[in-house]
This record gives C-alpha cells, sequence and structure tokens, in this order.
C-alpha cells in the first residue's frame, strides 16, 4: 500500500522514494492538485529535465481513446530521456489501461490529476495497491499551513512585512493553492523594489479577493441587510472561501461588537469606541459598525455569537452541512438585526 497521508507529500515530492511508476495527486484544493503534480514531474524529470519528454492529455481525450494512454506510456523518447505522461482530470476510466501497465511501466512514469476521491474509488484504491504507485492526497491548507506559506514566501524574496500582514493575509487567501500562490507573487512584485509591505498595501491588492466580501457578510449580518448578505454569501462562496472559515470570523466580528457595546453602555459613544481601537477599524467600515453597535445589546450579541458556536460545533461534526448550517445561521441572525 502507498498511501499518504497529506502531511506526508511535501516531504515526499522532496524526496520520491521510486523513480518510476503511477502518480496520483487528487484532492478538493484543485490549485494544490495542479502545483503537486507540477512539483513531482520537475522533480521526476531529474538532472536534465530538458531532455525530458513530457505530454499533457486531458481526461476527455483519454474516455474517448483508452488507448492514448498506453501509447504515450510505451512510446521511447527520441532524446532519451524520462517519459512522462500527465492526465488532467483523471477518473475512473483509466483504471483498466492502468491495471494492464502498472506492472510495467517500461521506465515511463504516469502522473495523474483528480477531484476528491474517497478511499473506495476504483482509480485511487489501484494506484494505493500498486507496488509503483503513490497517492498524494491534497486537502486545503490549514491556518497553520497559509501561515507558514506566507512567511516562507516573503523570507525567500527578503521582504519586510508588517506584523498584521500574515494574520490579514491569512484571512483574505482562500483554499485554492493556486490563488494564494498568485497573490503572492503579486504582493511580491509589488513590494521588489522597497522589500516592505505594509497592512495597506495588503488590504489595497488583495482585499478584494476575499477581506472586503468578508467584510460584507459580516456588516450585512449585523446590519440586518438581508439582499446584501445573500449576494456577498454566494460570492465568497462560489469563490471557494471555507464556510468555517466564514463561521469563525463571523464569531470573531460579533465578539468585537460585544466587546466595544460594553464600552458603549458605559457612557461612550460609538463612534469614539471605534476610533479608540488599535488597529482601527477600515474607515469604509466605520459608519457599518457605527451602525450594528447602536441595534444590539449585549443579550442580543450574546445570543448571536451563542448561535454562531453551536453551528461551528455542528458543522466540524458534519462539514457536508457547512453551507446551508452557515446561510441558515447568518440569516436568522440578520433578521434579528432587521428587527431591532
Amino acid at each position: 500500500m502507498a498511501a499518504l497521508k497529506a502531511h506526508e507529500v511535501a516531504r515526499f515530492l522532496t524526496r520520491p522514494d521510486v523513480d518510476e511508476g503511477i502518480f496520483l495527486a487528487y484532492g478538493p484544493d484543485a490549485g494544490l492538485v495542479r502545483e503537486t503534480a507540477q512539483r513531482l514531474i520537475r522533480k521526476l524529470s531529474g538532472d536534465d529535465p530538458e531532455s525530458a519528454s513530457i505530454v499533457t492529455l486531458d481526461g476527455s481525450e483519454v474516455d474517448a481513446d483508452p488507448s492514448i494512454l498506453a501509447v504515450e506510456a510505451k512510446t521511447i523518447s527520441l532524446f532519451g530521456g524520462k517519459r512522462i505522461v500527465r492526465v488532467r482530470g483523471a477518473g475512473k476510466s483509466l483504471v483498466m489501461t492502468l491495471t494492464e501497465l502498472r506492472d510495467d511501466m517500461q521506465g515511463a512514469s504516469i502522473v495523474l490529476e483528480a477531484g476528491n476521491l474517497p478511499p473506495r474509488d476504483a482509480l485511487r484504491a489501484l494506484v494505493e495497491a500498486a507496488k509503483n504507485g503513490r497517492a498524494l492526497p491534497c486537502y486545503p491548507d490549514s491556518d497553520e499551513a497559509l501561515a507558514a506559506l506566507i512567511r516562507d514566501t516573503f523570507n525567500q524574496q527578503g521582504i519586510r512585512v508588517d506584523a498584521d500582514v500574515v494574520g490579514i493575509l491569512r484571512e483574505i487567501l482562500g483554499n485554492d493553492r493556486e490563488i494564494t500562490r498568485r497573490e503572492l507573487e503579486k504582493l511580491c512584485l509589488y513590494a521588489a523594489a522597497s522589500k516592505e509591505l505594509s497592512r495597506e498595501d495588503v488590504l489595497l491588492l488583495c482585499a478584494d479577493n476575499g477581506m472586503l466580501v468578508i467584510d460584507a457578510i459580516l456588516d450585512a449580518t449585523g446590519g440586518g441587510h438581508a439582499e446584501r448578505l445573500e449576494l456577498a454569501l454566494n460570492r465568497a462562496l462560489s469563490s471557494a472561501v471555507d464556510p468555517q472559515r466564514l463561521l469563525r470570523m463571523c464569531m470573531i466580528h460579533f465578539d468585537n461588537l460585544r466587546r466595544w457595546r460594553t464600552e458603549v453602555d458605559s457612557g461612550k459613544a460609538p463612534r469614539a469606541v471605534l476610533d479608540g481601537q488599535r488597529p482601527k477599524p477600515h474607515f469604509s467600515r466605520i459608519g457599518a459598525l457605527e451602525q450594528q453597535l447602536r441595534l444590539w445589546s449585549d443579550n442580543a450579541l450574546a445570543t448571536a455569537s451563542a448561535r454562531i458556536l453551536q453551528t461551528t460545533a455542528d458543522t466540524r461534526r458534519r462539514p457536508g452541512l457547512a453551507e446551508p448550517a452557515l446561510r441558515r445561521t447568518l440569516l436568522a441572525i440578520c433578521m434579528m438585526a432587521a428587527a431591532r
């Protein structure tokens, strides 16, 4: 059996224990699947990547003509380099051909890219059972892994960042590794000359991809704007923003409102409370936050926070229901605000 754990994939890509065979990169993070396949191909190409014969096929091509995979795998390279066949969008239609190839690869490597495959999927099972097969799961980055990736990227470029930049980017960036890499490359290019990156730089360059839509969700929920909430949620979820991340941000938002509300109840004006925060909320949100502080009482905020906390616990036990549970909870809280 050659079923790697997700945390073992990075080490495997650095030092693969086989240099030919069938390799399957699979999982819900399409960007990480592509990146894993690309890194593996570079490693398999060896010391002379220019001489490698790399053929890329689409899964639909193989579905239409299953023999094409075997033909490409067995075709000898004109320059004598490594033969690598990459198949994007691989599915179970490849199983029969791969069964015939797996015990006689003749020096070739087949790198497959697939979506999220359950343990009993025929393609995944075949690769995991093959002597020279390696299945590489690609799951969304955890907060810790994403933060490490951000820090490593900036350190490699010698870019100094404000203390809260890593935290801001961790919340802005979604679960697609390809999008994450693209955004980090954009920031590195922006800071190539100055070698410095501020919080304002990050919000200016990247907020449209995540933070602004998350802020829209928070303020629509807290302000009682159901239509805005629906639009913002649709935009975030269609961009692969994790429902658990949104629940966490909502929890932080309502905890902040409750803390600020305590100051309002002690006699401070809402605007004065917000102006006194460090870091201060973005100027574009001050009006919406001030309205929310006037709408919500401490008891009502406690009720909203408890509901978000319960939904977070429920969705961790049943991840498949995360999106509908998120929508139901935020709409209920939004209606609480609208009724006040």
